[in-house]
């Protein structure tokens, strides 16, 4: 009888073993390359809302740098200034700063360069996404800035309860990103917790979620990436979780193995980074980055929260164009890393 009790022992820990190692994920080597973005005498970076990569390597980074101006208007107030969009060669060179004096450019929240060079900027308190075309021609508007006087009367999910109302307006948007079709899916993450899906000619078409923590449901959505397939991934980090939704939003699974998933980055053979982003009420907490297979099995992490290179300080960004090349953009520590991978 011991015997059979021992042996049955045996075999749960043989048969549990392979769930139990899949949680130790291995550290990655990696380098960060240390001065990787050369800025002009005088310019600094802010709080970095967003980094990203063409096809040519040539590095955009949205940030939070700048003098706000407000105007005030018979009816509205236009602000303005709060942040800049930085064009750098792929040397790390200051190139160009993109759409000085931009109506929509507030605060950053991200940046993103589709399959096209086209290049999305995000910005959380002008409530629009831009789109510029690869000569810096604006192209696309999503979104409107808050009118003083509703101009057209928004629905409760413009500015008020949060509950994920179907609109093509925004209410502190934080990330975007498309399908092979050409769909853009927005996160309308903040002051909403939903996503938005548009066609590519940018008209609305359907949005899903609300607040809560039920399937479907959002602490916030604070970044988003689509695959090959159309399946929509979406960084829940109050939650502590990315949903996973097809390209409808129907809810397909949920991976709860990376703590506070601010920042997703997809690879084109299907790698997904992600950032287990140290709160900025406790910067010394948590910080590393994950990488996960797409069955959401975690492969690898690397670095730690902290100020050093090879640290972050709440990562809001990460650029994986080259899949052993990371742009890393760093809200607390004010800068974007490069990170090599070994």
């Amino acid at each position: 009888m011991k015997k059979a009790v021992y042996s049955l022992f045996a075999g749960v820990l043989i048969a549990g073993a392979p769930a139990f190692a899949q949680q130790i994920a291995p550290e990655i080597l990696f380098d960060s390359v240390p001065n990787a973005l050369q800025l002009p005498a005088g310019t600094y970076l802010g709080e970095v809302g967003g980094v990203a990569t063409n096809s040519h390597g040539e590095i955009f980074v949205y940030t939070r740098t700048g003098h706000p101006t407000v105007s005030l208007g018979s009816s509205r107030p236009f602000q303005h200034g709060g942040s800049k969009l930085f064009e750098f060669d792929p040397a790390g060179k200051f190139v160009r700063e993109i759409g000085k004096d931009t109506y929509a450019f507030n605060y950053a929240a991200q940046v993103r360069v589709d399959s096209k060079d086209n290049i999305w900027v995000v910005d959380e308190m002008s409530n629009m996404v831009m789109k510029f075309d690869p000569q810096f021609h604006v192209v696309m508007l999503l979104g409107r800035k808050a009118e003083n006087i509703a101009i057209p009367a928004r629905g409760g999910g413009g500015r008020g309860d949060a509950s994920g109302q179907p609109t093509d307006l925004f209410n502190r948007p934080t990330d975007v990103a498309w399908d092979a079709a050409g769909n853009i899916f927005v996160a309308d993450g903040l002051g909403n917790a939903r996503v938005a899906k548009f066609d590519k000619d940018g008209k609305f078409v359907k949005s899903w979620g609300k607040k809560g923590t039920g399937n479907g449901e959002f602490a916030n959505v604070r970044s988003i990436a689509v695959d090959a397939d159309g399946d929509v991934y979406a960084a829940d980090g109050g939650n502590k979780r990315i949903q996973v939704f097809d390209n409808n939003g129907v809810f397909k699974t949920a991976f709860t193995n990376v703590g506070n998933a601010q920042a997703l980055c997809l690879t084109t053979n299907n790698v997904l980074y992600v950032s287990d982003s140290n709160p900025t009420n406790d910067i010394d907490s948590g910080g590393e980055i994950y990488r996960m297979s797409l069955d959401g099995a975690v492969t690898g992490k690397l670095g730690r929260a902290g100020k050093l290179l090879k640290e972050f300080g709440t990562v809001n960004a990460i650029d994986c164009r080259g899949e052993n090349t990371l742009y890393v953009g760093e809200v607390g520590n004010l800068r974007v890393q490069k990170l090599i991978l070994h």
